[in-house]
């Protein structure tokens, strides 16, 4: 069985949640695409973690974790996330985390190069979250990115960093009058954290193919949501990466191999991280009160999140691009405190009724049209079965199943491992 989770939205739909429950029957769990600019927050019997680089099954012990080449990895950040995860008892090693070859490697110029550019476009910046996500993307596509495997060369690195450091100067001291870089810095940097990394290193693909011929499963884990991938998303307030299911195999090192199943995860309402358009959004006190009763404050950057209710146009277009086969509906308990739960229907564009998602500025025209569903206003995170579930929350996953037209077969209630219900 060959697996992707994927987000539908903007990202933060809780897919580290449910990676971290489902990969009990997965073999290997590999992250396909992105860095450390978002979180996979997990919680389970040995506490809570947030997960920007790592993939969630790294809180399984059996299950085999891989960082595939199209990730984009700071190893100083990695460094300490493992560190954090050993202090709390989870065991990390060559064994089971696998780090492609062809990864590239997130360098300090690169979040430094990221920061400048923000503060040049000062009101009209992209709400990065500074990590330098876009930079080395673009050095990749440049063909001037370090992989992590060049650190099994020491000799040829060090001559090729001479000149990249002197190409990225042309940017970072002649562009933005900032103080230039120097290869020696970078090398030193690089050894200081990439050292530790070397048993890791795997050529991804040989190791999958492999474990596919005999009959492993695999589970691909996605970064972020459908509205955030470069080609499909809320373009140029997107991520730099592709976060698209179909490109999960190519972003893991297997381009070869097809998807048995897609899953997509998607929350009871709408949160946004970042910035851009967001039709559902609310504000005032109706969106302090949600953004409260979910905790929605940014896992990699803290930043509080923009909120509005379940936007069903956004939603359906996720799930066409992500090619979901099911659903999962996660933080259903949120909605508890209301009597009644509003969803955005449709969007208005120029006084006209769209059902589809829009393109360019009619997205940023475009106005929510609201309808109100009634709602449970009762504690529900004890539930584990359908029938536990009171009759307008079963009525408000069937709506939802029914408006975006995929099956929803898992309900989470609750941020535990086990607050959960099949739907089936």
């Amino acid at each position: 069985m060959i697996t992707a989770i994927v987000g539908i939205n903007w990202g933060d739909e809780g897919k580290g949640r449910m990676v971290d429950l489902l990969s009990e029957d997965y073999d290997i769990v590999a992250r396909y695409q992105g860095g450390n600019n978002a979180g996979h927050t997990v919680i389970n019997h040995l506490g809570k973690f947030i997960l920007n680089l790592l993939p969630s099954g790294i809180l399984r012990p059996d299950v085999v974790n891989i960082m595939g080449n199209g990730m984009v990895i700071d190893i100083e950040h990695l460094t300490g996330e493992i560190g954090r995860l050993e202090a709390a008892g989870v065991k990390v090693s060559p064994e089971n985390l696998k780090i492609s070859d062809r990864a590239v490697i997130c360098l300090p110029y690169h979040v430094m190069q990221d920061c400048l550019e923000e503060e040049r476009l000062g009101d009209a910046k992209y709400g990065s979250t500074r990590r330098g996500i876009a930079p080395v993307y673009g050095d990749k596509y440049l063909k001037k990115a370090i992989r992590m495997g060049d650190l099994l060369d020491k000799e040829t690195l060090r001559k090729r960093l001479d000149g990249i450091v002197e190409w990225k100067n042309l940017t970072i001291s002649g562009g933005y009058n900032a103080k230039p870089i120097t290869a020696d810095e970078v090398y030193d940097w690089l050894m200081k954290f990439g050292e530790r990394f070397i048993p890791h290193i795997t050529d991804t693909g040989i190791y999958l193919n492999e474990a596919l011929k005999n009959g492993k499963t695999v589970m691909f884990e996605a970064q972020l949501g459908a509205l955030r991938d470069i080609d499909f998303g809320i373009y140029p307030y997107t991520s730099s990466s592709s976060t698209i299911a179909a490109y999960a195999p190519i972003g893991a090192g297997i381009p070869g191999t097809k998807l048995d199943c897609s899953i997509g995860i998607m929350k009871a309402y709408s949160t946004c991280v970042g910035e851009g358009p967001f039709t559902a959004e609310m504000f005032g006190e109706e969106a302090e009160a949600l953004r409260a009763a979910g905790g929605e404050y940014g896992a990699a950057t803290g930043r509080p999140r923009r909120v509005g209710p379940f936007d069903v146009v956004a939603s359906k277009y996720g799930v066409r691009v992500q090619g979901a086969d099911f659903l999962a509906l996660t933080k259903m308990d949120i909605l508890s405190y209301l009597d009644k739960i509003p969803v955005c229907t449709a969007y208005e564009v120029d006084g006209k009724i769209v059902n589809e998602f829009p393109y360019g500025e009619d997205l940023v025209k475009a106005k929510p049209v609201i309808e109100y569903v009634d709602g449970w206003n009762c504690d529900i995170s004890g539930c584990r079965t359908v029938e536990d579930l009171p009759k307008a929350a079963v009525d408000y996953v069937k709506y939802i199943e029914k408006a975006v037209g995929c099956k929803i077969k898992y309900v989470s209630v609750g941020a535990a491992r086990e607050e959960y219900i099949v739907m089936d």
